[in-house]
């Protein structure tokens, strides 16, 4: 058996095709007639789920068991560009835990939370550059300094 992705149901398919496509940067795979879109990262959007499967369903309006996760090189760019999405509320802006990594999250049109997040390869290229050693930032990070050394011979 193999996995092949997350499924969302939504309510408005152009409006999240567009989010995902045009704000997200997400590659349609396979779009068809607007019932049912797949992404090249691996999850798809489905309009008219109930009708889909069939039987009556009662979804819950605001998920907040569940997120979809993306990383960035930069995150200040894209919380910049986010915040001008009309519709997006944001859970909580940028923000930094304890390894090094910064995070934003918000919910999309259909109520489903978003992360995004730098990448752990940036975070160590951003200590590296700060000054930090190469085991002052595998400390920091919780990485191996085999990682963070070859994060910083890129």
């Amino acid at each position: 058996m193999n996995y092949s992705g997350i499924l969302l149901a939504v309510k408005d398919m152009t409006k999240s095709k567009q989010f995902y496509e045009g704000v997200m940067e997400q590659k349609i795979a396979m779009d068809l007639d607007n019932i049912h879109v797949s992404f090249e990262s691996g999850f798809s959007l489905q309009a008219d789920y109930e009708g889909l499967l069939g039987v009556p369903l009662n979804p819950k309006e605001q998920p907040d068991n569940f997120q979809l996760y993306f990383e960035v090189e930069d995150l200040d760019k894209w919380e910049e560009t986010l915040s001008k999405v009309d519709g997006i509320e944001f859970l909580h802006h940028s923000k930094e835990y304890p390894w090094g990594q910064r995070v934003m999250r918000f919910y999309d049109f259909d109520k489903y939370i978003v992360e995004v997040s730098e990448s752990m390869a940036s975070v160590v290229k951003r200590f590296l550059a700060q000054g930090l050693s190469v085991e002052e930032t595998a400390e920091k990070t919780m990485f191996p300094v085999e990682f963070v050394q070859q994060i910083g011979t890129d």
